[in-house]
């Protein structure tokens, strides 16, 4: 079990651009502060609002706009972007100085966020136990493509509830399976806010990695979470599966030969 304090001081001084309507930080970039790497637009910097006791945090900066996000992303933008934070990532997980560095996307007022800036974060704890993170089973479940080494799949045992789209790679240093993985994700969110079901204003991405060559993400839209789980633990499994199976199909590889 991975408990860690979370500053509730430092907490307090966050700004709030999606539930206060304050000014954005990150749209004030001259006045950004221990920035990382630059490159296109995108920074990656030092979180200046460290809340969490004893890890390091960071965050990555998609672009100059702020109100727009990946689903309105060129595809070489959204390659880019991916590239850029997968290399961060993977630098410091190998800098010796954490036992495992999360990575993730929160995306609005649901998720978990407070900034409406389109941006990722990075977290490097020096200690954690990796073993409560995830499990493989986890990314179980119907494969609805498959391309350049990755797979994309509909999660049959979700790790929080309802709808999860998995993706999982072992080419991570190919060129052409970052950018499968890239177009993946960005699908992925541009059916969840655009064309499923109950479309929504809030979702999560979350990378994973086993080893040094397998990657797995998780992508999903965020709701208010069932009781039955926050107390229990019970996890529900939408029995219409097959249903948005077909409609991812549809939607996005009814042209495509993989």
């Amino acid at each position: 079990m991975n408990i860690i304090d979370f500053d509730t001081r430092i907490g307090r001084q966050k700004p709030n651009s999606l539930l206060r309507e304050e000014a954005c930080p990150f749209c004030d970039r001259e006045h950004l502060t221990d920035i990382i790497a630059e490159e296109d637009g995108m920074i990656l910097l030092k979180n200046k609002y460290n809340v969490i006791v004893g890890a390091d945090q960071f965050v990555l900066i998609e672009g100059r706009e702020c109100q727009t996000d990946m689903p309105d992303y060129s595809r070489e933008k959204m390659r880019h972007l991916i590239s850029f934070g997968l290399h961060h990532w993977q630098k410091l997980l190998h800098s010796g100085r954490y036992e495992d560095v999360l990575f993730f996307k929160n995306f609005g007022p649901l998720s978990g966020g407070t900034i409406r800036h389109p941006h990722m974060q990075l977290v490097g704890f020096p200690k954690l136990d990796r073993s409560c993170l995830s499990l493989l089973e986890y990314f179980e479940g119907p494969l609805i493509a498959e391309k350049n080494g990755v797979s994309l799949r509909l999660s049959q045992k979700p790790r929080v509830g309802f709808w999860e789209i998995n993706l999982q790679t072992e080419r991570l240093h190919q060129t052409e399976s970052v950018n499968t993985l890239a177009d993946f994700i960005q699908l992925s969110v541009d059916y969840f806010m655009n064309h499923f079901s109950r479309r929504g204003q809030s979702y999560n991405i979350f990378f994973y990695h086993e080893g040094d060559k397998k990657i797995m993400v998780k992508i999903l839209p965020r709701y208010a979470t069932s009781p039955l789980y926050i107390g229990y633990g019970i996890r529900f499994r939408p029995t219409s599966l097959e249903e948005a199976e077909k409609e991812i199909k549809q939607l996005y590889f009814q042209d495509s030969k993989e």
